[in-house]
């Protein structure tokens, strides 16, 4: 990757910049409030607060003696409790030993396993429901769509016959019924590729006949962050003609296309706004999840379809919208782990893996794309930040788990000279997977 690319402009730079910072922040004062509130709820008292690192810009002390503060270097936070040494909540033992027994019960050293561990673990567990908090916030600000589907938006296209409009129900198309949402998405992948279709409505209370374009058409709905598409400029609301000159009249016409380049150029005809223009483009290989944990590995241009109408939707129920919630957060997790069993393994390329560069292009792109598009990324990036976190490393909280859980097995924690070896190993290998990473987001296409 030419790390110029990365910087089109000033002002772009400075977006995806604050983007990442934003997106970084609100993650860490998550993980950090975790940590705190436990801590504080089983007695063990935080003296400092800390989203950033460095010159402290910011402070106060509220009413606690907990010093609240914003330090210069944003990418990063950190909370010290009474006893603490540092960021890391190494022992000040000079400070220890001249606290009573009573106060040293509110140090992390002091504090019974049960609550040492509960503070541990809540930072990540704080990530994981602020992905499930998340998810949640965006099915209920799109809504789901309602039954039978009715058009609540109609997206212009150059399409030869469109005689549906705004409020009609779709009963059946080409003679198939869709009485709700799930058979109408199923039967569309029935339907004959054709640029005009029969369409069966509900309009003003009476049934008619009507016609209108091929439902999933080649239209643009999204652009995925850092893929092709993006690099060529296309839009939402895009409608592609055709593909190396062949006509498509459905998403999945070219799809199939696509997945079949071998990551050739490919040249497309393209409608936007009434005016028709040639991008050309190279489609690139990519890992996607499966929903049963695997991967495939596919040619990918980065755009996702969508219907040629957007369908009236209504708010959810909470239970719909904590369901979501907590299988879009499973699935990020589950995700994620397989990827990395995958890389290990070498069924999937290690230039999956990408650093802070990729994550701040990544969330520079999200923000672009509208509000939800950059919530969706928050919540995506909190998931893997909470299960990174929980990696049994020394310096990172699995670390700390499974130093208490050895204490629990065996009544004593591990010796100060092993902890000190252990971690100045663990904070190697998160440095030299940083590194790994930052080379990826420099050299991997």
């Amino acid at each position: 990757m030419d790390i110029v690319s990365l910087i089109p402009s000033f002002g772009g730079l400075i977006w995806t910049v604050l983007a990442f910072v934003v997106a970084l922040s609100v993650i860490i004062a998550v993980h950090e409030y975790g940590h705190y509130i436990v801590g504080r709820w089983s007695g063990i008292k935080p003296e400092v607060f800390s989203i950033g690192f460095g010159p402290v810009l910011f402070s106060r002390v509220d009413r606690r003696g907990t010093r609240w503060q914003i330090a210069a270097l944003p990418f990063g936070g950190y909370v010290k409790f009474l006893g603490d040494s540092n960021a890391a909540s190494a022992p000040d033992g000079e400070a220890i030993a001249e606290l009573s027994e009573e106060e040293r019960r509110h140090t992390m050293q002091g504090a019974p396993l049960w609550a040492r561990a509960a503070t541990v673990a809540a930072g990540p567990a704080a990530n994981f429901l602020l992905s499930f908090v998340l998810f949640a916030l965006v099915l209920m600000l799109r809504g789901v769509p309602v039954s039978p589907v009715t058009i609540a938006e109609i997206a212009p296209l150059p399409a030869p016959v469109q005689e549906l409009q705004v409020g009609d129900a779709i009963l059946a198309v080409e003679g198939i019924e869709t009485p709700d949402v799930e058979t109408f998405v199923t039967v569309i992948d029935r339907l004959p590729v054709k640029p005009v279709l029969d369409y069966h409505i509900l309009r003003h209370g009476s049934e008619r006949d009507v016609r209108g374009p091929y439902p999933y058409p080649p239209l643009v709905g999204g652009v995925t962050p850092d893929s092709a598409a993006e690099a060529a400029g296309l839009r939402p609301g895009d409608v592609i003609l055709s593909v190396d000159g062949r006509e498509v009249v459905a998403f999945r016409e070219m799809r199939e296309i696509v997945g079949a380049s071998g990551g050739k150029p490919l040249q497309l005809k393209v409608w936007r706004a009434g005016e028709v223009f040639d991008v050309t483009l190279v489609p690139r290989r990519t890992d996607l999840p499966l929903p049963d944990g695997g991967f495939e590995t596919r040619w990918l241009i980065g755009i996702t379809g969508g219907l040629f109408f957007s369908p009236a939707t209504q708010p959810p129920s909470l239970w719909e919208a904590a369901g979501y919630g907590v299988s879009q957060t499973w699935f990020i997790i589950k995700s994620s782990l397989s990827g990395l069993y995958h890389m290990a393994v070498g069924a999937i390329s290690s230039c999956n893996l990408r650093g802070p560069i990729g994550i701040a292009e990544t969330s520079g792109a999200a923000a672009a794309q509208g509000g939800l598009a950059f919530i969706w990324f928050i919540a995506v990036l909190s998931s893997a930040v909470g299960l990174l976190n929980l990696f049994p490393v020394p310096v990172l909280d699995g670390g700390h788990l499974v130093f208490h859980a050895w204490e629990a097995m065996t009544g004593r924690p591990p010796a100060e000279s092993v902890m000190r070896i252990l971690m100045t190993l663990g904070l190697m290998l998160l440095l030299a997977l940083m590194a790994f990473a930052l080379t990826n987001d420099l050299f991997c296409p």
